[in-house]
This record gives C-alpha cells, structure tokens and sequence, in this order.
C-alpha cells in the first residue's frame, strides 16, 4: 500500500484448465502487459469434463472480448452453427418444437407478435392458415431447412432477424484458448495440486503447493477445478447449495458417433422416460449424451438407452458422469473467485454452462480487486452471480414443469412439483393471458420464454385484451406476408453445410 491506497494485484493463479481455466486465461492475459502474472496450473492426470459442446449467442461477447476471427475460430475447434435447440417429446410424446434464437415476427401497436399469433390461430378455422408459431421466426424457419448464413448488417433486412450460436469439440475449444493465452504471456505449470496454504490471520490463500514440492503464490486464486471446487469448497469450506429438488437429473453418459448428414444447425434434445438425450452435430463427428435421474433409471439401461437413441455408428466408448445441480452459497470468497464447475453446476439443456464461465469472468474483470480486500466488489459478484445462476435454473425447470406428459414416474414428479416462487409467478402470467416479462440483465429474452412455453406447456387460457385494438384482418395480412418473406428468405440461404465449406471448414480429421 503506498499513501494509503491498496497496491494493485500483481499475482493470479488459475486452478484447473479446461474450458473454464483457458477461457479465463485468455481473458486474463491481457493483463500480463500491464505487469501482472497469470500462472494456470493444471494436470494431464486429470480430465476435464467437457459434456457440453453447444452454446448460447452470449458467446460472441467473448469472442469479441479476446478479438478472436471467428472463422478461425470455427475451423479450428471443428465446430457448426447453431440456430436454436429442437425439443422432441417434451409437451407429449411425439411433439417437437423449436426454441430458436432470434425472435418471433415483430410488435404491433404496442401488442406483442405472440399475442396477435395467439388470436389469430384461435379464428374459426384459421389455425392451418396461421401455422405454428415458428414460421414467424428466420432461425426457426432456416433450421428446418439445415441452412445458415450470418445476419445482415442493414436492420431493415428480414436477414438481419438471425442471431446464432456454436457447436464445438470442447477439448479444441481449451487448445484454442490455450494458444492465445500463451502467446500473451500466461504461463501453465504442469502439476497437481496437493495442499492449499491459508494465511493465519485473514484465512486468505497464500499459496498452493504441488505434489512434487513446488509452491506457487498468489495474490487472487480463480477456482477452475471443476466439481471438486479445491479452492473454494474445500479450503475456504463455502457451503454448496443443493437445487436437485427442482433438477433431479444427476447423471450423464456421453459417447461420441460419426458425423451426421445432413449438417443441421440446431441442436436436438430428446425427452425419454427418465431424462432426456442429446444430439450435437459437429464438422467430423457428432456429440451424443443422455442425462438421466438416477432414482428413475439405472444406468445400464440409462446407457442402453442413449446407444438404442444413436443415428450414426458410435465411434468410441460411453463416459459416465455424475453431478449434483446447484451452487455454492458464494462465488467470491477471501481472494478467490470460482468460475464453472467449481462454483456451479446447472445441466446442461439450454447451454448455460459455458455462459456462466464467461459470465463470471467478465463480472470478475469488471470488479477486479486491488490487495485491499475489495469487500464491496465481493459482495457485488455474489450478488450478481447468484442472480445469474437463479435465472438460468429458473428456464431450465420450466422444461420440465410446463408439460403435459404423464406417462411415466419421473415426468409425474417433475410435472407436479413444487418450484420456485420467481418461476411460479412467470408460469401463472402465461397460464392467464400469455403474459411474458424480462427482468433487466436477464440471459434468457422473452422470445425464448414464449418458445419454450407455446411449444410445450398446455395452452393459455386467453390473450391481451389489447389485441382486440388491432384489425383482425389486417393482422391476417401482416401475418401472411411477414410468413412468406421468412420463408422465402430461409429457402435461399446457403445450406448449413455449404457455408461451412466455404468459409470455415476445419482441417481433415486425422484416422486415429
């Protein structure tokens, strides 16, 4: 401290690699010319779990933020685009809908596109000439038809109506990162982590020590040692905070299969009996996964299942995984942050995991701490973080709570289950007169609420009484022709496949 101000944080340590440890390495790493050292430390011994390949458009904020060529990008981590999800027995068995990204047509007078949609296909006879909701979406529209082409600049172009996300192999994806990070200057040390030391007055980490003897001090330590929290949940003991109440799944089986064809440019979640099983295609092979609830299903069958599900040959072993959904009662403790598994775990249905990372990171660079303890900045992340991740369990249970299936135990429980008061309310609003809200910094848009809430949950007992200010007719006019400009906007985009080709294809896979 000179003259009374804290001395800015000159050491930072990152436990654990992986996706959570590289992405904060490579946002870290700008720091290193401005003086301070960020050391990642990490085992090949250990692996990392890498479920999830598929993200959320909130991804290309980072790639901003690491000013990463995005074709590059793609190419180098094999992945595709990504649309949206489609959910396949989810409503009922048999039912599919897609949650796109982008949004649904537009207002009208102050009345939400859905609320017209929802009048207007409740006409005597008019439902085959309204059609679903998704005609009205581009991404919805584009991803029935497997093509992809980036958004148009200009906002008046239907085109520009397209928001997109990735599939990646999550192991390239840390390579990649890796890389960027070295080249600027972060130094990984290979090792495993045997003891943290914990200062005798403040209880803050001093330092962690190496099984070979090595000690690395720090002034910040970032927690990216995946659900075994090393840091934050064992030497600092912050409580975790269970929510398998509400997400019973506690279990994963992953296997990869052989590239799909055609390349669709969504990802596809199953619903079965006991979980649900999911589908990521990427450039050389495509990511399959069921996670399951271990008190409805073992795991044999839970395995049987997932390979009885496969539309390609696997090409490898299955890998099992276990997890509990929640988060530790704190993010930030001391002088350390926990970002990923370490501090947090939702599953992964709608792709949070990888934007919880990237959330955490950017909160952390945007309170960065000096050596003075940062009491307010602590107590601000913590705050926000939390806020993140209710959020995000919020949409996720809605999956599973707005059905209609009962034909096995565990949909009766999840269907009848108490949840959340924050999603309680939502669900009671829609239920009356499809009313959705969006809370200030929310991940999740009210396009994606209104998705997934039409597709699957049971019908809303009515609308906004404020449509009825709108001309039936010409809102029937809008309709057909704002559905006939999607359409044929989506016919002529490039195939999914073809634009990879032509702008991002990775490099041949190698034979193993």
């Amino acid at each position: 401290m000179t003259g009374g101000v804290p001395a800015p944080i000159r050491k930072v340590v990152i436990v654990g690699g992986g996706t959570a440890g590289w992405m904060t390495a490579a946002a870290l790493s700008r720091m290193v010319a401005a003086g301070t050292a960020v050391t990642l430390v990490e085992s090949e011994e250990i692996g990392t779990v890498g479920v999830g390949e598929a993200t959320i458009p909130s991804l290309h904020d980072f790639l901003r933020m690491i000013d990463a060529d995005e074709d590059r990008f793609v190419a180098a981590t094999q992945a595709t685009f990504k649309l949206g999800i489609e959910f396949a027995g989810w409503g009922a068995i048999g039912e599919r809908y897609i949650h796109p990204f982008g949004s649904f047509g537009r207002a009208v007078e102050g009345v939400g596109f859905h609320q017209l949609w929802l009048r207007q296909s409740r006409l005597p006879g008019a439902a085959g000439a309204v059609g679903p909701l998704a005609d009205y979406c581009l991404c919805a529209a584009a991803a029935r038809l497997d093509r992809f082409a980036r958004p148009d600049a200009n906002p008046a172009a239907v085109l520009s109506s397209i928001a997109y996300a990735f599939h990646f192999d999550a192991s390239l994806f840390a390579a990649y990162l890796r890389a960027r990070a070295e080249a600027d200057g972060v130094v990984r040390v290979e090792g495993r982590v045997g003891a943290v030391e914990l200062a005798p007055g403040d209880g803050a980490i001093r330092a962690v020590r190496l099984d070979d003897g090595r000690r690395i001090e720090g002034e910040l330590f970032v927690d990216c040692s995946g659900f075994r929290s090393l840091l934050l949940g064992e030497a600092l003991e912050v409580p975790f905070e269970s929510w398998a109440h509400w997400l019973p799944n506690d279990r994963a089986v992953a296997v990869p299969s052989a590239k799909a064809a055609p390349l669709v440019p969504y990802t596809r979640a199953t619903a079965g009996a006991a979980g649900w099983r999911w589908r990521i295609p990427l450039q050389h092979r495509t990511g399959n996964g069921h996670v399951y609830a271990s008190a409805f299903v073992d795991d044999d069958r839970a395995v049987r299942d997932l390979f009885d599900g496969l539309e390609e040959p696997a090409i490898g072993d299955p890998r099992q995984l276990r997890f509990t959904a929640g988060m530790r009662a704190r993010l930030w403790e001391r002088n350390c942050v926990a970002i990923g598994l370490s501090g947090g775990f939702l599953e992964p249905l709608e792709s949070t995991s990888i934007h919880l990372i990237q959330a955490g990171i950017a909160k952390l660079m945007a309170l960065f701490p000096d050596t003075g303890g940062a009491v307010a900045e602590r107590g601000e992340y913590n705050r926000q973080m939390r806020r993140e991740y209710e959020h995000a369990r919020d949409f996720v249970i809605l999956h599973y709570h707005a059905t209609r299936r009962d034909d096995s135990p565990y949909w009766d429980h999840v269907r009848t289950m108490a949840v959340p008061t924050t999603l309680a309310d939502r669900m009671e609003l829609w239920r009356g007169r499809a009313r959705v809200f969006h809370d200030r910094g929310e991940l999740f848009t009210p396009d994606s609420w209104i998705a997934v809430l039409a597709g699957q949950a049971p019908p809303p007992a009515g609308y906004d009484p404020l449509v009825e200010a709108v001309a039936v007719d010409g809102t029937g006019r809008f309709m057909a022709h704002l559905r006939d400009v999607i359409a044929r906007t989506a016919a002529a985009m490039p195939a999914h496949a073809d634009f990879i080709a032509r702008h991002c294809a990775s490099p041949p896979a190698r034979a193993a």
